[in-house]
């Protein structure tokens, strides 16, 4: 199917923001723009289409690159290869919003997906149709359409903790409450000591377990269960009293809860909160590990849960590698006549995980999808 010069300048139009766009200081790139000239030589094959891949396809609220993506291809987290992007443009806010129509191009064996327009506008006009006008007014930086859903993981960027080492050990800590209370929600008031020089807030944290290899044993980190958040309400000091000397702990509030607090549970800094965008992408070398825990300590998981993993930046693992989820293959018995032998089944994929943290030596994925409940010990590898 020929490709008409048009389509440069409707896949332009996809890769560069609009002048709404420009007024929120997205910039145009360089590499945005030599992506606008070569496209036409990216995509994807065109026997890696799903079966019925919709020719025509209006992005809707809600929607995700992943979830779109699912349509067109048979393994979706290829997603940047059909819209022709590489991840250094997938970072930019700025690509697809609802409303937008996706056609797919098909030439030379390949295809690839490109922008025709918005639902309603002149160019989606049937011959003979009558448009009315209207104002469409929104926020470009707000209604992007995400790499992945964004909200499963959003909270734990800053609520997931592995530590190297056992460091929350000296950590301020809670030490009372009112009314010699022993476990406190959200409101509540409690008393902590650890520091001179306290905070304005904290993340609050049960004391950290150990996260050790399914296979070795390895201690690989300590993983800290995140419990809410809480708000400096006076500093602490000291007190004479029948000559002694006294300190009096500083008093914190808290502000958000997602599971009671108690005493002895420790605290630590709020960090810098970021959201970056994930772009779905294959590790470069081969990577065999097992999933470590599940967490929120459940015994099994399932789709949009999230698991940890025993592999790490120190294992080439980064944020945005897709892996493949395998369940074990288990022992059956093969009788021919009065002999019966023992075989093992082999393994099989059945599911995918997104990587959207990372740490040393162990990293926190998202169960994309998946057949089968997944359990500590389960494998996973490149997809």
């Amino acid at each position: 199917m020929p490709m008409p010069r048009a389509t440069t300048l409707l896949l332009a139009a996809l890769l560069l923001p609009t002048p709404a766009a420009m007024a929120t200081n997205f910039p145009i790139t360089a590499a945005q723009r030599e992506t606008a000239q070569r496209v036409q030589q990216a995509g994807v094959a065109i026997a890696d289409l799903a079966p019925d891949a919709p020719q025509r396809y209006v992005v809707k609220a809600g929607d995700t690159l992943w979830a779109i993506s699912t349509l067109y291809l048979t393994s979706p987290w290829r997603w940047p290869e059909l819209w022709g992007f590489n991840r250094d443009q997938i970072e930019n806010p700025h690509l697809i919003y609802p409303g937008q129509i996706l056609l797919m191009v098909q030439r030379d064996g390949r295809a690839m997906l490109q922008l025709a327009g918005e639902a309603g506008s002149v160019a989606d006009a049937a011959p003979g149709g009558r448009l009315s006008p209207r104002v469409r007014s929104s926020s470009l930086a707000e209604n992007a359409v995400a790499a992945i859903p964004q909200h499963l993981i959003e909270p734990f960027l800053n609520e997931a903790v592995v530590l190297d080492s056992d460091e929350m050990a000296s950590a301020p800590r809670v030490v009372a409450a009112p009314e010699g209370r022993v476990m406190m929600t959200l409101g509540d008031l409690v008393y902590a000591r650890g520091t001179r020089t306290p905070l304005d807030g904290y993340r609050v944290f049960r004391q950290p377990k150990q996260l050790k290899d399914p296979s070795t044993g390895e201690v690989l980190g300590y993983e800290a269960f995140y419990l809410g958040a809480a708000d400096l309400l006076r500093r602490g000091g000291e007190v004479q009293r029948e000559g002694e000397q006294l300190e009096i702990p500083f008093t914190l509030q808290l502000r958000h809860v997602r599971a009671e607090v108690g005493v002895g549970d420790r605290l630590a800094p709020v960090p810098q909160r970021n959201f970056k965008r994930y772009v779905p992408h294959g590790p470069e070398r081969a990577i065999d590990g097992q999933i470590v825990s599940i967490y929120g300590e459940a015994i099994r998981a399932g789709q949009n849960q999230i698991v940890a993993l025993n592999r790490g930046e120190a294992d080439g693992l980064e944020r945005g590698h897709v892996l493949a989820l395998w369940r074990a293959g288990k022992p059956a018995r093969d009788r021919t006549g009065e002999k019966i032998e023992t075989v093992q089944l082999p393994d099989e994929r059945h599911g995918v995980l997104f990587v959207f943290q990372t740490f040393k030596r162990v990293s926190y994925a998202l169960i994309i999808s998946v057949q089968d409940p997944v359990s500590v010990g389960d494998r996973f590898t490149q997809p």
